[in-house]
C-alpha cells in the first residue's frame, strides 16, 4: 500500500510572516515591550498619590481616572503583546518569562489601586450625589456609577489589596491546564486511508468529520486515552478552579458563584434559568436530529465519535484562507462599505495568525483592544467549513472591537461578553444564508443545512449542556460535596445522557470530555454563546428584512461599546434576552432546519 508522509505540525519559525499576526501597533518589538514595561512599572508609585484624597473634589476624582486611564492603556497593551506572544508558541521560554514579567506588574498595578474602588464607595452619598452633577465629571459618569452598584460587594482597602496581590496566583489552574493540554500532551499519529496523520487538539475535530468510520472512532479513542492518563490532575486542576470560584463569591457576599459571574453585567439569574429550562424542553428536537443522522449514516446506532460526520460526506468542501476571505466578506455585504473594507484589510493585512505551530494554542479566539489592531487567532484548515464560519464569527469579535475602541473613550469601549457572542454569530448567521442562496443543488443545499443545524447544536444545545454542567460542579462544592474523578465523571455522564438521549451510543471515555473544556477555566461564561446565537438569528433576520434601518440599529449596538449594560444595548438593537422568547424562536428554526434536511435527505 503506497501511504503519503504524514504532515509534521511546523514550528513557529517555519511560518511565513505573512501568515502570523502583525502585533507592531501594540509594540514594535520585544525591546520596546520591555522599555514600556518598565515604564509602567514607574508609573505604579504615582498611584498611590490620589490614595485619602478621593472624598474631596469632583476635581480630585477626574484627576485620579485620567490617571489610571494612562496606567490601563498602557496595562491593556502590554498585557495584549505578552498574552499573544504566548498564544503563538506557549512552548517558547522567552514567551512564557514574557507573560510572567507582566503578570507579575499588572498584579503590582492591581495591588496599587486596590483602595480606590472602596474608597469611591465610603463617600457619603450626598456628597457623590454632588459629584455627579459636576460636569468635570461627565466622561466618567457610567463607570462610576458602574462602581457604586458594587458597593455591597467591595471590601475594605487592606482587604482588597491583599486580593488583587493574589491575581498571579489565581492563574494557576488555568495556566496548568493550558501548558498540559495545549503543550505537554502528545497525542500521537492516526491512520488514515491517506497514511498517518498527527492528532492534536487543533486537529481533532478535523478526524470527527471524517466519512471513514474506522477513522473517527481510532481518533477519538486515542485522544480520550491520553485525557485518561491524566484524568486525576485534570480533574484536581478543575476542581481547584471551582473552589477558588467559590471562595472568591463568599468574600465578596454573593449569595453564589453564578450570581458572582452574572452581576457585573447586571443579567438576572432568570436569564440564565430561562435558557436551560427553554432548552431542556426541547430535546425531543435534538433527539430527532440525532436519529435523523443515524438514518442517513445508515448505522445501526450512533457513537459519541459519530455525531459530527457530515449529513451529505461526498461534498468537499475546500477553501483557501484567501478564498475564505472573499467568502466572508461578500456575505456580509448587507453591513455596509465601512464595515466590508475594514474587515477585509484586516483579514489580509495582519490581524490575523493564520495556520497552526508546533505550541499554539488550539481553536481560535479575537483580542480587540483599545490601542493596536483586533487581532485574530486561528488554526486554519482548508478543508474544514467550519474554519471559514470561524473566521467570520472572530471577524465579528474584531469589527465589534473596531467600531467600540473608534467611538468611544478607553473608559467606555469594553463591552461584555455577552455582547460579543451576538455579534461573532450574526456574522456566521449571514455567511450560511449567503452560502445557501448561492447553492447549485440539493447535495449542496443538504450540506449547508447540516452545517446550520450542526452550529445550532455546538453553540445552544451544546454550550448549555456545558452550562448546566457548570451549575451542577459548583453547587456541589457550594453544598460541600467534593468534586473528585469520579463524580465529575458521573455529573458530565448524565448530562451527556439527557442531551444526546437514548439511542446514542457513549464509550466508557465519553465523559473524560468534561475534563478537556477550556472554557471551564471561566466560570459561567459559557451560557453566552447560547444566548448569544438566540439573539443573532433574531438580528440577522431583522437586518436582512428591515433595511437601512435595521442595519444602522445593528451598527449602532456595535459602536455603544460598555455604554450601557448587554440587555439594555441589546433591547435598543431589537431583541428582549429578558425572555425566553429568543431562545425559543431559535430552537423553533432548528426544527424547520431539521424537518428540510430530512425532506432533502429522504430519510
Amino acid at each position: 500500500m503506497n501511504e503519503t508522509a504524514a504532515p509534521s505540525i511546523p514550528s513557529r519559525d517555519e511560518i511565513p510572516e505573512e501568515h502570523k499576526w502583525d502585533l507592531s501597533k501594540l509594540c514594535e518589538n520585544d525591546e520596546a515591550w520591555e522599555r514600556d514595561l518598565s515604564r509602567l512599572k514607574e508609573m505604579v508609585p504615582g498611584i498611590d498619590g490620589f490614595r485619602n484624597t478621593l472624598h474631596e473634589s469632583a476635581k480630585r476624582l477626574r484627576e485620579c481616572f485620567d490617571y489610571m486611564n494612562e496606567v490601563h492603556i498602557l496595562d491593556e497593551r502590554l498585557g495584549y503583546y505578552a498574552h499573544l506572544r504566548y498564544s503563538e508558541d506557549a512552548g517558547s521560554g522567552a514567551n512564557q518569562e514574557r507573560w510572567a514579567k507582566y503578570m507579575s506588574v499588572a498584579a503590582g498595578v492591581q495591588a496599587a489601586s486596590s483602595y480606590q474602588t472602596p474608597e469611591i464607595q465610603a463617600i457619603p452619598d450626598d456628597a457623590m450625589e454632588s459629584f455627579l452633577a459636576d460636569p468635570v465629571l461627565e466622561p466618567f459618569r457610567i463607570p462610576l456609577q458602574k462602581i457604586l452598584r458594587f458597593k455591597p460587594h467591595i471590601l475594605s482597602a487592606s482587604e482588597e489589596r491583599l486580593l488583587a496581590l493574589q491575581m498571579e496566583a489565581n492563574q494557576t489552574a488555568s495556566k496548568a491546564f493550558s501548558a498540559l493540554t495545549d503543550v505537554d500532551m502528545d497525542f500521537g499519529l492516526v491512520d488514515t486511508p491517506d497514511g498517518p496523520r498527527p492528532l492534536s487538539q487543533s486537529t481533532y475535530a478535523s478526524f470527527l468529520i471524517r466519512p471513514e468510520r474506522e477513522v473517527r472512532k481510532a481518533a477519538y479513542e486515542r485522544f480520550y486515552s491520553v485525557f485518561d492518563g491524566h484524568k486525576n490532575t485534570l480533574s484536581a486542576l478543575y476542581s481547584g478552579s471551582v473552589q477558588l470560584d467559590k471562595y472568591q463569591a463568599e468574600i465578596r457576599n454573593y449569595p453564589s458563584a453564578k450570581a458572582a459571574a452574572l452581576f457585573p453585567d447586571k443579567v438576572p439569574e432568570s436569564v440564565y434559568d430561562n435558557l436551560v429550562s427553554t432548552v431542556s424542553a426541547n430535546l425531543d428536537a435534538l433527539h430527532r436530529y440525532y436519529d435523523l443522522r443515524r438514518r442517513v449514516l445508515r448505522l445501526d446506532r450512533l457513537m459519541h465519535y459519530d455525531v459530527y460526520a457530515p449529513f451529505v460526506p461526498d461534498i468537499r468542501v475546500t477553501h483557501t484562507y484567501e478564498e475564505a476571505v472573499e467568502v466572508v466578506c461578500s456575505a456580509l455585504v448587507p453591513l455596509g462599505e465601512e464595515y466590508v473594507r475594514t474587515l477585509r484589510d484586516g483579514l489580509l493585512g495582519g490581524w490575523v495568525d493564520r495556520y497552526e505551530n508546533k505550541g499554539k494554542q488550539s481553536g481560535a479566539f479575537s483580542a480587540g483592544s483599545f490601542v493596536g489592531d483586533p487581532y485574530i487567532l486561528m488554526n486554519y484548515k482548508e478543508d474544514v467549513l467550519r474554519d471559514v464560519f470561524t473566521l467570520a464569527h472572530e471577524g465579528g469579535h474584531s469589527m465589534h472591537s473596531w467600531y467600540s475602541a473608534a467611538n468611544n473613550p478607553f473608559q467606555y469601549y469594553n463591552y461584555t461578553i455577552f455582547e460579543a457572542e451576538v455579534a461573532s454569530t450574526f456574522n456566521e448567521q449571514l455567511l450560511a444564508r449567503y452560502l445557501m442562496e448561492r447553492a447549485d443543488d440539493d447535495n449542496m443545499i443538504a450540506y449547508l443545512i447540516g452545517k446550520q443545524t450542526d452550529d445550532i447544536v455546538a453553540t445552544i444545545y451544546r454550550q448549555t449542556m456545558f452550562a448546566e454542567f457548570e451549575e451542577q460542579t459548583h453547587a456541589m462544592i457550594e453544598a460541600g460535596t467534593p468534586l473528585t474523578v469520579d463524580s465529575l465523571r458521573a455529573t458530565y455522564r448524565a448530562l451527556l445522557e439527557k442531551y444526546f438521549g437514548p439511542d446514542v451510543g457513549l464509550e466508557e471515555i465519553s465523559d473524560l470530555e468534561g475534563l478537556r473544556i477550556p472554557h471551564f477555566y471561566r466560570a459561567f461564561y459559557v451560557y453566552k454563546y447560547s444566548t448569544g446565537l438566540s439573539a443573532a438569528i433574531s438580528l440577522a433576520k431583522r437586518v436582512e428584512n428591515g433595511g437601512d434601518e435595521a442595519t444602522e440599529e445593528y451598527l449602532r449596538f456595535l459602536r455603544s461599546g460598555g455604554s450601557r449594560y448587554p440587555l439594555e444595548s441589546l433591547a435598543l438593537a431589537g431583541v428582549d434576552m429578558s425572555r425566553p422568547e429568543p431562545v425559543e424562536e431559535a430552537l423553533d428554526t432548528f426544527r424547520l432546519l431539521v424537518d428540510r434536511l430530512q425532506e432533502l435527505l429522504g430519510a
